[in-house]
């Protein structure tokens, strides 16, 4: 079973995904979380054929219901994706639901043929990738500068770099921030609980436009409220909104730190479409690689090693604070093309009114410094012994901490859009307008690199980043 701490997340996650009921897999490995009794078909004949074979195979099966298997939505959309029940979503805990392994299993042989997937769970795609908070943010210092600091150049209207941001939104008082001067986009839906308690993920996105904006003045940056439920959307419907962020135009650049693994090397079924779109248009995807210190492909960041992808996508791990290897968290793998300081950044959560109550989980960041058995943050002890007395993490009981403009935060949720900044920096520079070739260039010509698990990999360190001495790995 998996650790408490990570129980505690799911139900978070299920919480604000109310209409339906999630699983984790493969098995209880928890490596992602899945819609329970629900699998995806591409819609149209594909649909039907995955709907037919699943029914067969139920049919021919003990403990298999076939009159479960029906059509579960619309049968076409922008996303390309059509949900087929295969089962009682309220049947059985949280462990593998076996109607939707028997959907699976009912394919397999077809799909060997068809020398593709068919079918495939409805993952969620979430911040919290497997569930496990990579961290939580804390308070700056009234004395810390933003780290990277803000370059030293000139916001252009006329031709400024797009960048969107498909995150959590942007927080009430964001343009009290004035590197954010240039930043539009959703409003974080609910800051704080009925209590008063700050929820998780508010600012994320706040935080991230601010790095964008240090690293590349000269960007127009718009936020997408995408994953304003805790971080977290279903497979299925993430395609769909990531259509809806870009129907008032393309941009040069999309920010992305979320997603998910799924077990496969081949990409999500739910985001097939948008991806195929994305490869004809000029748009570069940056996105996270993930917070579960795995080499298994995290996904929409590993469509990077996919031929048909390389140039539209960029994948990106995360370094520890001296920039010089890997940080503990991060994935990692052949699928990731370059790495970027992820540890301890500062940048605007912005200010409340009031002393904030606040549940402090430790971070991994803590867990990597103080020797914890580490694959991620749930399945590490909870620590309280070094933070901050401010910092501490008290059960039961949230701490009243107060957030004054700055913050400091871990993962590679904001290593992605320092290297967002920095090809939008490329292209300011060199006077660019095609956001993959300035991001191939910016690659080719870039001479840092670090360790990471013992290889040598590429590294990109904004020239206004600081680094500082790391802990005990």
């Amino acid at each position: 079973m998996a650790p408490q701490r990570f129980h505690e997340q799911f139900d978070q996650i299920q919480r604000s995904l109310p209409d339906v009921q999630l699983a984790m897999g493969p098995d209880d490995s928890a490596e992602f979380i899945y819609e329970k009794g629900v699998v995806l078909a591409r819609d149209g004949e594909e649909a039907q054929v995955v709907e037919d074979a699943v029914r067969s195979h139920f049919t021919a099966t003990d403990g298999l219901v076939p009159e479960q298997v029906r059509r579960a939505g619309p049968g076409t959309n922008r996303s390309g994706i059509t949900r087929i029940r295969v089962g009682d979503p309220g049947a059985g805990g949280r462990a593998a639901d076996h109607a939707v392994a028997g959907a699976l299993r009912a394919l397999r042989e077809t799909e060997g043929r068809a020398g593709r997937r068919l079918i495939s769970r409805n993952h969620v795609v979430s911040i919290a990738v497997n569930a496990c908070p990579g961290d939580e943010p804390v308070p700056a210092p009234r004395t810390e500068p933003p780290n990277p600091s803000a370059a030293d150049a000139a916001h252009d209207p006329a031709g400024a770099v797009g960048v969107l941001v498909i995150d959590t939104g942007l927080t009430h008082d964001y343009r009290s921030y004035p590197p954010l001067a240039h930043t539009e986009g959703d409003a974080q839906l609910r800051e704080t609980d009925d209590e008063g308690i700050l929820q998780q993920y508010v600012g994320h996105g706040t935080f991230i436009a601010g790095l964008v904006a240090a690293v590349a003045p000269n960007t127009d940056v718009t936020v997408r409220g995408t994953l304003n439920d805790a971080g977290a959307i279903l497979e299925s419907e993430f395609g769909e909104k990531l259509f809806d962020a870009v129907a008032d135009g393309w941009p040069d650049i999309i920010s992305l730190s979320a997603g998910t693994s799924n077990g496969r090397v081949d990409g999500l079924l739910g985001v097939a479409a948008f991806m195929e779109e994305l490869r004809t248009r000029h748009t570069l995807l940056v996105a996270a690689a993930g917070n579960n210190a795995s080499a298994a492909p995290f996904w929409p960041a590993a469509y990077a090693s996919l031929p048909d992808h390389a140039d539209a996508v960029l994948s990106v791990g995360a370094l520890r604070t001296d920039g010089e290897f890997g940080a503990c968290f991060s994935n990692h793998g052949a699928w990731v093309r370059v790495y970027a300081p992820g540890e301890r950044l500062t940048s605007a959560l912005t200010g409340f009114d009031t002393p904030v109550p606040y549940v402090y989980q430790h971070s991994t960041y803590e867990a990597c410094r103080y020797g914890f058995a580490y694959s991620c943050t749930c399945r590490s002890p909870r620590h309280t012994g070094v933070l901050s007395e401010a910092q501490q993490f008290s059960p039961g009981k949230p701490d009243q901490v107060m957030f004054e403009g700055l913050a400091s935060w871990s993962g590679t949720s904001f290593a992605t859009p320092l290297v967002a900044g920095l090809v939008a920096a490329h292209m300011t520079a060199n006077r660019m307008t095609d956001p993959r070739a300035a991001a191939a260039q910016l690659l080719a010509g870039n001479t840092e690199f670090a360790e990471v698990r013992g290889a040598h990999v590429p590294a990109l360190l904004p020239p206004t980043w600081r680094p500082a001495p790391a802990g005990p790995q």
